[in-house]
């Protein structure tokens, strides 16, 4: 997932803040693993690495999440991150601040 910050009134574009598996997304994308990968060579890699899971920037270490994960063998990039969708949604809705947090975490400012 993806969140553009709210704008300062400059003219600049926003960047926008990654989250979730958005975000483990960019860390795979910059590193060397190779799929199919297990659970094991994607810990190696980037178990390591501390991933936002809201818009708010709280972070999980990544090994957490794959520990979540219902696969021990990803073909793909694609199938790791369908893997870490759910924990991740859980993990959010488990370590929200109540109905407001999560109403916040849905809007774009």
């Amino acid at each position: 997932m993806g969140v553009r910050p709210p704008s300062n009134g400059d003219d600049d574009k926003p960047d926008s803040i990654d989250f979730g598996i958005a975000a483990v997304d960019a860390h795979l994308r910059n590193s060397d693993l190779a799929f199919p990968a297990t659970k094991d060579d994607v810990a190696a890699e980037i178990g390591h690495e501390q991933i936002p899971y809201d818009v708010h920037g709280n972070d999980v270490p990544l090994g957490e999440m794959l520990e979540e994960a219902d696969r021990n063998r990803f073909r793909s990039r694609q199938e790791l991150l369908n893997a870490l969708h759910e924990p991740f949604e859980e993990y959010r809705q488990q370590h929200s601040n109540g109905v407001v947090q999560q109403v916040r975490s849905m809007l774009p400012f």
